[in-house]
């Protein structure tokens, strides 16, 4: 059987989705804007988002919330929960209805507080979740490696349910994909699942491109998370063509680049023991000078779209392709608000072309941990004995 995932590139993926890690105080996001952000008065709070598109066959707004952290921060600090579901809640108000969570995230909690957000209007909006790690269903502890044991499967998405407050997930991911089951057992696990009408879509997320295929062979998949942005283009070589072959939608996952893009870091910013970042070396002194580039060229476009760095951002991704749909994650209302209104940023096709030509005049420097073995492009890793 092919494996797909390296080892330290699950640790990486588990480490984020469990929210475990300690981020800077530096980096902490309260209230104010960030460097380069400067969003025009009033844009925030006129946002009304009301862009819908396609994953596979399930219509969602053209932005996501994802809520990750709305159990506990980066930092390491724990959101005010009475906020966090203001957020969620203000977020529907203003048209969004794609929020985005997983068992790993808590682990459990955030689906809790999610379910809890969404009650008062669960029948209008869709939710996405995740299984695939290795947790233990009764105490919530993180145990060694993946599990996508089909009878496995089953007890997580009853437990999601109870957490969730639904009769069904809307939109149920694999989290990462595990190299001990194959991927037709896990299709048939989810299948069983949605002819009992507990899932009714279902995804991948970090896969390589044949797991992708056969997975698709078994039971079409509606959509695929990976991470994308101008920070991390790896899905531009190959997943994103699979995916329009295929009629796959596609949701980035850390689509401001960890905080980088809003510019939340700049060449002064240092990382706490813990944080994600620290161990990245595209975030590292020696090539942080070189990236932020990226930071420049986004603030030149801020202020000649008369917008915020971080909805450029946004509305780059909006631009690639149609049935792309941007989750960007958030424990401040500020900043919920503000990325929706990315949704109404258009670029002209003149536009696009200019600005895809100086992103890709950018190479990032430095990787997303050291060593690792990018299996997020589509490349599949090599079998494991």
């Amino acid at each position: 059987m092919t494996s797909n995932q390296n080892p330290k590139e699950n640790r990486r993926g588990f480490l984020l989705a469990a929210g475990s890690m300690a981020a800077t105080p530096l980096l902490a996001q309260a209230g104010g804007q960030a460097a380069g952000r400067g969003a025009p008065a009033g844009v925030a709070n006129t946002t009304q988002l009301t862009a819908r598109r396609k994953l596979g066959k399930l219509e969602v707004s053209s932005v996501g919330l994802g809520v990750q952290n709305m159990s506990r921060r980066y930092e390491t600090t724990i959101p005010n929960r009475a906020e966090m579901l203001n957020i969620i809640r203000t977020a529907y108000d203003r048209g969004l209805t794609f929020y985005d969570a997983a068992e790993a995230y808590g682990p459990h909690e955030v689906e809790r507080i999610l379910g809890e957000g969404v009650a008062p209007f669960r029948n209008k909006i869709v939710i996405a979740t995740k299984f695939g790690w290795n947790i233990d269903q009764e105490t919530g502890k993180r145990l060694p490696g993946l599990n996508s044991r089909p009878a496995h499967i089953k007890v997580v998405v009853e437990n999601m349910l109870k957490r969730l407050r639904t009769d069904r997930i809307d939109l149920l991911y694999q989290h990462r994909v595990d190299p001990q089951v194959p991927i037709e057992d896990v299709a048939g696990a989810v299948q069983d699942l949605m002819k009992q009408g507990k899932v009714l879509h279902w995804g991948l997320s970090e896969m390589g491109l044949k797991t992708l295929r056969r997975a698709h062979a078994v039971l079409p998949v509606s959509a695929v998370q990976n991470e994308y942005s101008m920070l991390w283009r790896g899905p531009e070589e190959g997943v994103l063509a699979t995916c329009k072959e295929l009629g796959i939608g596609f949701v980035p996952w850390s689509p401001l680049g960890i905080g980088f893009l809003n510019g939340a870091i700049d060449a002064n910013t240092r990382y706490a023991d813990g944080d994600i970042r620290k161990g990245e070396t595209r975030f590292a002194a020696e090539n942080l000078a070189h990236n932020l580039q990226l930071v420049e060229l986004l603030k030149t476009w801020a202020a000649r779209k008369n917008a915020t760095t971080g909805q450029v951002a946004l509305a780059w991704l909006l631009a690639q392709q149609p049935w792309i749909v941007p989750i960007p994650g958030t424990t401040q209302m500020a900043h919920m608000l503000e990325n929706i209104g990315a949704a109404d940023l258009r670029f002209t096709p003149a536009e696009v072309t200019e600005l895809n030509r100086s992103v890709a005049g950018i190479q990032v420097r430095g990787a997303r941990l050291p060593d690792a073995v990018q299996v997020f492009s589509g490349v599949e890793a090599p079998a494991k004995s």
